[in-house]
């Protein structure tokens, strides 16, 4: 199972997950002028920041729609992009959010599960039930993929919907939550959890430990660390010794450079070192 490659990359290398939500913004002035296109740009920086981390970040992620935002261009340098981690072996989360159903549904796993496309994991929108998350179903057992289903976000506006409660006294995030914990049972891991995930946000600590004994067998996709307000001792009561999820961290590792100084790739791989020490020693001082 794809979570037994993910939990194995996160035992070796931390929680880290870089996003790759590179906008064309990011990329140092020099690299885009020297580029041939925008998209190309984009590229070569995302390529310079995996070489730079790759053996001290558990995965990536990568937002689609900074990509679709430069057109075709755009869409190349996201096809070059996880053919890039696919060739290193890292793993990669396609953060594209769909939500449809039917013959939809089959069409956008199809898309993101082979071809130029291909992921590993994609991230998935439930609103609409369940039927919009089984089309992806066949591709977790036969062609090794997994997915991470919206549960609770780390937005402000999460409340607006996911924490109104329903006539069983459940929140709607809790009762999404015991879906994607059933559904998991059929794709479980030899590490102990399923190839179906969740994105829980990290922004939070007041439910974690509600959240992590009831979806105890979900792998958990965390954002909302640093920029968002998640503090590590937050993130650290959804992790599971230390592991069980992976952090996404995309602005902060991106941008570090500008923060920082230095060249972006070193200073994006001297930012994931600090974010994956200050998770670790959170995780430590939380089993004591």
């Amino acid at each position: 199972m794809v979570v037994d490659r993910l939990y194995e990359s996160v035992k070796q290398k931390g929680v880290v997950c870089v996003g790759l939500d590179t906008d064309i913004s990011y990329v140092p002035e020099e690299m885009a002028k020297a580029a041939s296109t925008p998209g190309e740009a984009v590229f070569l920086f995302n390529k310079a920041i995996v070489d730079a981390t790759a053996d001290v970040s558990g995965c990536y992620k990568v937002q689609i729609a900074y990509y679709e935002s430069l057109g075709l261009d755009g869409m190349l340098a996201y096809k070059k992009t996880l053919a890039y981690l696919r060739e290193k072996g890292l793993i990669a989360i396609a953060d594209i959010k769909r939500g449809d159903i039917a013959k939809t549904a089959e069409m956008y796993a199809k898309g993101h599960f082979e071809g130029d496309f291909e992921a590993d994991f994609v991230t998935l929108a439930p609103y609409m039930g369940m039927d919009s998350v089984t089309p992806y179903l066949p591709y977790f057992k036969e062609k090794n993929k997994g997915c991470f289903i919206l549960v609770r976000t780390s937005n402000p506006g999460s409340r607006d919907f996911q924490y109104l409660t329903t006539s069983s006294g459940k929140t709607i995030y809790d009762t999404v939550g015991a879906a994607v914990q059933a559904l998991g049972q059929d794709y479980m891991g030899s590490c102990g959890f399923s190839s179906i995930g969740a994105v829980i946000g990290g922004t939070t600590s007041e439910e974690a430990e509600t959240i992590r004994r009831e979806m105890d067998k979900t792998f958990f996709l965390i954002p909302g660390y640093g920029a968002q307000g998640g503090k590590a001792e937050d993130i650290a009561r959804y992790l599971v010794h230390g592991n069980g999820g992976v952090v996404n961290s995309s602005r902060a590792v991106l941008l570090a450079y500008k923060k920082h100084g230095g060249t972006f790739d070193e200073a994006a791989r001297a930012e994931v070192l600090r974010m994956r020490k200050e998770i670790e020693d959170a995780c430590k001082l939380l089993e004591k």
